[in-house]
């Protein structure tokens, strides 16, 4: 176990994995005005949007109207999800607007890589393989590699962490094939499987097999297990989250209905600054934040330092 690290960096995918998930209408300009809010707070990276079909993901309709219109901060990236080749070509017409990062994704299981992106884990390995000459045609830097379903799947129950291992060496193998660089792996706990038991498994097998691989942790709170699991990674040294404000958001293809966003952003800050650990974030003005969210979306929301407040005085 190593020792805790003393800061973190955390990438806000509030407005991405919320506003995809909600099942009401949100006007455009209230998710400007969250994102705009959320960009005066110190965090240093917003997924905004998600370029995907909008007749299955209705919530990402605007998402080339948000991306041209939010306020720019000069020390924030704001970044994009898409799947495939199709939404990568609409982001790349976001090209002045965002920043455009590349990643090589595969997935522990078939059965919801299916569901997510109609696709065999044979034909995500080979479409990998085409992005990335994608990527590297239009100057974009391939940065992560990503696993979906890394600690159990809803359809496919536990997953051995020996799959986890090997589907690790196939997205490393990707990027060598490509004479591509890393910066890092994340590891997505799309259903909400994890537990402090087994992010540590999981991360110690990766550290084992690359001790210098930089790991990310991507960690839905369906079950409740979300801070606990972060706590976890902190303990074996993990410096990068995803996290998204007031908990927002969720897996639309997940299979359960209870399904909840990652982490909640302010809960991650407030442990991580209770410990010592600096994460660059106000967390008073990501508070304010966190109830914007709420509002914009009108109804309650799980983060709970928004409710209960900070310990200063």
């Amino acid at each position: 176990m190593s020792d805790l690290p003393t800061s973190v960096r955390i990438s806000e995918e509030g407005p991405r994995e919320g506003f995809q998930f909600e099942k009401g209408f949100i006007a455009t300009d209230r998710k400007i005005a969250l994102i705009d809010a959320l960009s005066q707070t110190g965090i240093d990276h917003i997924q905004i949007v998600s370029f995907v079909n909008p007749k299955l993901v209705p919530g990402m309709a605007d998402a080339d109207e948000v991306a041209n219109r939010i306020s720019r901060q000069p020390d924030v990236a704001y970044t994009a999800l898409w799947l495939n080749g199709k939404g990568f070509e609409r982001a790349l017409a976001h090209g002045n607007e965002l920043t455009l990062r590349g990643s090589i994704q595969l997935c522990t299981s078939e059965k919801f890589l299916k569901r997510n992106q109609n696709r065999t884990m044979e034909q995500q390995l080979a479409a990998q393989h085409t992005i990335v000459q994608m990527y590297k045609a239009n100057g974009v830097p391939v940065e992560r590699g990503s696993l979906m379903a890394a600690f159990g799947c809803n359809f496919e129950g536990d997953i051995p962490v020996e799959r986890v291992v090997s589907l690790v060496g196939q997205i490393l193998d990707v990027a060598s094939a490509h004479d591509v660089t890393l910066d890092y792996v994340s590891l997505a706990d799309t259903m909400a499987w994890a537990t402090p038991r087994s992010i540590k498994r999981v991360v110690g097998a990766l550290r084992e097999r690359w001790p210098d691989l930089d790991i990310a942790l991507h960690l839905h709170d369906t079950r409740g297990m979300a801070i606990a699991n972060a706590f976890a990674g902190l303990e074996m040294g993990v410096t990068r989250f995803d996290s998204s404000v007031a908990g927002l958001g969720g897996c639309p293809f997940a299979g359960h209905q209870g399904a909840a966003g990652n982490v909640c952003t302010e809960d991650l800050v407030f442990m991580c600054h209770e410990m010592g650990i600096e994460t660059g974030i106000d967390l008073d003005a990501l508070i304010e934040c966190a109830r914007l969210a709420e509002d914009v979306v009108g109804h309650p929301l799980p983060g709970s330092v928004m409710k209960g407040g900070t310990l200063e005085k």
